[in-house]
């Protein structure tokens, strides 16, 4: 009898959360096609914990993701909130039970954008009305290659506006839930700005019990249910539906791992103090609320801070992205939630959820901050040269708003779980000659999971440190942006000079890792204070959205509770 997966439900909430999950499950598409193509490793990734199995009306076999993503109205663009792949077409031209005088009103479709074009051409459906077909009248624009092909691209950045133009995953008609009573980049009455108004949201009978039966749908057909990934907005009133999405996890799946994600986007730079003001405000309400009904929460951004001055954004080594693009920006958080989020993703898990959250977040440390290096600067020579020159200074890169990277002594890990993957057999044996003395201690490991553990126990030897390595690394889907400087190998790996006919980057190597550290602890005192520094009541409209004066003053106050538990004296170890 085959050892149970532990199944996840995704929850995003929110438009750039959205973004983030699109890139996500296109990664795991991408990993599903690797897989079909080889041999599946007891160490890789098992893709039946975040996806389904189902079966159209006609008897086709589906495989799609266990997810309900909300988003408000003109977020979907072409993409129908049923979703194409369970519609029945022989029931669109049902005959009227009414007689008398029909009046038909039709409204234009909305063009569909090439990758989703492309998809239905994929599945040998029929142009619709609102395809962009190419000059030839056959395909869309760009003469699409098969999606997934090597080294072919098909996704063109100018035609991306929200993130449904570049999901290339079906979706369940289950997953899909747009709020149409605000829009999507609508502001004052019809943007969902303010905390309380998400908050709100989910409390109505009209949206709170519907997304309550669709988690009754994905759930109830779990084997067994490990736990729940939730994605939401911090910056926008998503931050308080998220709120209420974890307390109805909370009381309704008891003993599950809930793992909370707080997603916020690098702020334009033609910013404004009203907006900049709720942003802030949404932030310390997320953090707060949605850390105390989560098992994990972690902050994801590419911003150096979550406060009103937020300062550059995060500088990566070999990636050239453009920090306000949000096509950009969420791929690389995708791409670190991918590979943090591994250890519980296996099957038989290594470390299911629950565990890895009584690990990590002792002491009331439920707040998390995540760190990656992508790629992972891997040549040709061995694991052990890899991180040779990262002994006092590691590799990675903070991404949760905690002023960028941390140096050993800087970050003051309590403790961390840390992801690598691309580590492959011909990387992990050093390859020294006989009689030769090891250059350090890592040239003495016989595995990639005991270099990293060693390497973790040189940089932070005071940290509960728990290493996870998987051989392939992180493959690309076509839709991934190509921000890869010329240094970085269609492999993935890291060249000394440029290359001299740079191509597209199909994978990479990935260094990835959700830690609770000292750095924290400032960083939520920052976040009070600067609250602590207005007057709130300057943004009457904020408290009139549903969150009190009173909540807001006992907010402040868990917070600065929750900044304690990162400070030395805070620390009871």
């Amino acid at each position: 009898m085959a050892a149970p997966c532990g199944e996840i439900v995704t929850v995003q909430l929110g438009p750039f959360s959205n973004c983030l999950g699109a890139h996500w499950w296109n990664l795991q598409d991408a990993e599903i096609s690797r897989q079909s193509h080889k041999r599946q490793q007891e160490s890789e990734i098992c893709s039946d914990v975040t996806y389904r199995q189902g079966v159209t009306l006609r008897g086709r076999q589906t495989y799609t993701p266990r997810l309900i993503a909300v988003d408000l109205k003109g977020g979907l663009s072409s993409l129908r909130e049923e979703g194409f792949l369970y519609e029945d077409r022989d029931t669109t031209c049902a005959t009227p039970a009414w007689t008398g005088n029909l009046s038909t009103h039709r409204e234009e479709p909305q063009e569909t954008s090439p990758l989703q074009a492309e998809l239905r051409r994929e599945k040998g459906e029929e142009p619709t009305a609102g395809d962009v077909l190419g000059a030839d009248g056959t395909g869309p624009v760009g003469g699409g290659p098969v999606l997934g092909a090597p080294g072919k691209r098909f996704l063109s950045e100018r035609s991306v506006s929200v993130w449904s133009d570049f999901l290339q995953t079906n979706l369940h008609p289950k997953s899909l839930c747009v709020v149409s009573r605000y829009s999507h980049g609508g502001s004052g009455t019809e943007g969902l700005e303010a905390y309380g108004q998400g908050e709100a949201l989910l409390q109505e009978a009209a949206y709170g019990e519907e997304l309550e039966d669709r988690l009754h749908f994905f759930t109830e057909e779990c084997d067994y249910l490990q736990g729940f990934h939730l994605v939401c907005d911090l910056h926008n009133g998503f931050s308080g539906g998220g709120a209420k999405m974890a307390e109805l996890l909370h009381d309704e799946y008891p003993g599950r791992g809930i793992f909370s994600f707080g997603t916020y986007p690098v702020p334009p730079t033609d910013r404004d103090l009203h907006r900049d003001m709720y942003q802030l405000l949404n932030c310390i309400m997320g953090i707060v609320h949605l850390s105390n009904h989560s098992s994990l929460f972690c902050p994801l951004t590419l911003s150096s801070c979550l406060g009103r001055r937020p300062g550059p954004p995060v500088a990566l080594p070999h990636l050239l992205y453009d920090a306000e693009s949000q096509y950009h920006s969420s791929a690389v958080l995708a791409l670190t939630l991918d590979t943090l989020s591994a250890p519980y993703r296996t099957a038989p898990s290594r470390l299911p959820m629950v565990q890895l959250a009584d690990a990590l977040s002792f002491s009331g440390r439920k707040v998390m901050m995540a760190a990656s290096s992508l790629p992972f600067p891997l040549g040709s020579s061995s694991l052990a040269d890899a991180f040779q020159p990262y002994m006092g200074v590691p590799p990675w890169t903070c991404l949760s708003g905690c002023g960028g990277p941390h140096r050993g002594g800087e970050s003051g890990s309590f403790s961390q779980s840390v992801v690598l993957r691309g580590a492959s057999q011909a990387l992990q044996i050093s390859p020294l000659p006989p009689g030769t003395r090891p250059p350090s201690v890592l040239h003495t490991c016989s595995s990639a999971s005991d270099t990293l553990q060693c390497y973790l126990q040189t940089v932070a030897p005071g940290a509960v440190s728990l290493a996870s390595t998987l051989p392939a690394p992180c493959t690309l889907p076509p839709t991934f942006p190509q921000f890869f400087s010329p240094y970085v190998t269609r492999s993935g790996f890291t060249a000394e000079t440029p290359l001299s006919e740079p191509s597209a980057v199909d994978s990479i190597p990935a260094l990835a890792a959700l830690q609770t550290g000292r750095a924290l602890g400032p960083t939520l005192q920052a976040l009070h204070k600067e609250v602590r520094g207005v007057d709130v009541r300057r943004w009457p409209s904020f408290l009139t959205a549903g969150v009190e004066e009173g909540q807001l003053e006992e907010t402040l106050e868990e917070l600065q509770r929750l900044a304690h538990c990162y400070t030395p004296e805070g620390d009871s170890d």
